[in-house]
């Protein structure tokens, strides 16, 4: 059930619904990049360019022998519908491209608001301002969709070597570890390369704090060790588990996420170390040293907190009950700032909405953006927002997921019909100026994921991914890791496909 956000004079949302508890336990798969933002100069001319803009279209939508005259061709293999799209689609490049107020919008959030992990105060003080401000845009049906969300807390933690010398480490907690208790633990370490590698050196593991030392190849198949290293080394006895962070490089910065228990399994305390600690470790062990290191963790869980899916729309003029769904994941770890994961998904996709709205544009079918919560450790928001909507599942047209930072897009993984494949193909041509508006076969997203299983048809934003885990659940996830014109081609490319699969006649079939 869901309520709108009551105003006061000065616009302010409350919320004060009843809460709505589903669980489920995910690993998502991102993929992106940055590049050196080198060129300020066109973000010194916001107003002139965005109000010439938006004027223009105004003059073109009034005089139909204007709008002839100055529509853009399509490419000659495209069909007269997509034509028909080209000047709309053209114009709302242009605006993406005009100014950086994506990227500012990134920066004001996530420098206001830091870090928002399910169940702390920051994530919901960040959900309110968003809905004021996304109110103050004129965005309609504005509303938070109630989710009980899981509450870690990650406390205090220490790390400290103390043979073959003495001196503090950095350290990262995972998600949904326990912690050690007062004083720690304290015993010597074995560092493995494998499962099977300690599953060879099972007699050496009881007592030990196992290191899994697994140097970083894809993140599917490295990530493996953080989510179920503390299973394994308690299977073999261990008292501790640490994992080698699953990034490619490393400049002394751990990465955090989740990690998974099993019921019939002692729970022991897992962490993450640093690539180059671990390296260290590693070398030591091979020179024959004794290796011994203290872990303070006070992590723990609290009861679970409430929280929204934020919601905005702009609502169809034909088909208002057919729907096509875009956004990301508001909530982030409880580190860095989660300006790329997932802030600028999030934001993304709300700049794309607010320029149709700018415009005085009004598809044929709704839009709807969707900021869900709890992605990161639980997925509760997506699993609220499928069982909140299961009976609308039906005209949910298409779902479009940014989840993989806003670095350069070179356009959308989709999951459907052929047919509706041929579609989106034939739309992404009005993108090849900003080389964004490529297709390819599979793609979605975790939070669209559960109604995706449902029969919607999804995709997710593809972008250069060459430096994502870098910055991947770190201390160093801040917007100055994104390029705003990156940001401005993603919004441009997410806003040219919802516009156009929402307002062309035919409906994108399943």
């Amino acid at each position: 059930m869901t309520h709108e956000p009551p105003m006061n004079d000065a616009g302010p949302c409350v919320r004060t619904w009843p809460a709505v508890s589903t669980s489920i336990l995910t690993c998502k798969i991102p993929v992106l990049f940055h590049q050196p933002f080198s060129d300020m100069m066109r973000f010194n001319l916001v107003p002139v360019v965005r109000t010439f803009s938006v004027f223009c279209f105004a003059v073109l939508l009034a005089s139909p022998s204007l709008a002839r005259q100055a529509s853009i061709e399509a490419p000659a293999s495209s069909d007269a519908w997509v034509s028909a799209h080209a000047q709309t689609a053209q114009t709302l490049i242009e605006a993406a491209m005009a100014d950086s107020a994506a990227w500012d919008r990134i920066a004001y959030l996530t420098d206001t608001f830091g870090p928002r992990f399910s169940g702390s105060r920051n994530l919901e003080r960040s959900i309110d301002w968003i809905m004021e401000e996304m109110q103050r845009d004129g965005l309609e049906n504005v509303r938070g969709e109630p989710v009980k969300v899981p509450h870690w807390v990650r406390g205090d933690e220490k790390l400290v070597l103390l043979e073959p010398h003495e001196r503090e480490l950095l350290v990262l907690g995972l998600g949904g570890s326990v912690g050690t208790g007062p004083g720690g633990v304290s015993g010597d370490v074995l560092v493995v390369n494998s499962f099977d590698d300690l599953a060879a050196r099972g007699d050496e593991a009881k007592g030990k704090i196992i290191l899994w030392n697994v140097p970083f190849t894809s993140y599917g198949a490295t990530v493996t060790y953080r989510s179920n290293g503390a299973v394994r080394a308690a299977q073999a006895g261990a008292i501790a588990s640490l994992v080698r962070s699953v990034g490619p490089f490393s400049m002394y910065t751990p990465h955090t996420g989740n990690s998974r228990y099993d019921e019939n399994v002692p729970r022991i305390p897992h962490a993450a170390v640093t690539v180059e600690d671990a390296m260290m470790m590693q070398r030591m062990q091979d020179r024959g040293h004794t290796i011994r290191l203290r872990l303070e963790m006070e992590a723990q869980w609290l009861p679970d907190a409430d929280s929204y899916n934020v919601v905005g729309e702009l609502v169809g003029s034909e088909y208002p009950e057919e729907i096509i769904v875009m956004g990301g994941h508001i909530d982030s770890w409880d580190v860095g700032t989660g300006a790329m994961d997932d802030a600028g998904g999030c934001v993304a996709a709300w700049e794309a909405l607010r320029l149709m709205k700018e415009m005085g544009l009004r598809p044929k079918r709704t839009i709807r953006v969707v900021m869900w919560t709890n992605e990161e450790n639980g997925l509760r928001g997506a699993n609220a927002y499928r069982d909140a909507h299961m009976e609308e599942l039906h005209n949910h047209v298409l779902a479009m997921e940014s989840d993989a930072g806003l670095f350069k897009p070179s356009g959308f993984g989709f999951s459907g019909s052929d047919a509706a494949f041929d579609l989106l193909t034939e739309i992404g041509r009005l993108l090849e100026d900003l080389d964004s508006g490529t297709v390819t076969r599979g793609g979605g997203g975790a939070d669209i994921g559960p109604i995706m299983r449902e029969g919607v048809p999804g995709m997710g934003l593809n972008v250069d991914g060459s430096k994502y885990f870098w910055y991947h659940h770190t201390n160093a996830d801040y917007v100055d890791k994104l390029d705003p014109d990156d940001v401005a081609r993603s919004v441009a490319t997410m806003a040219v496909f919802a516009w156009v699969v929402a307002d062309m006649e035919q409906r994108l079939p399943r």
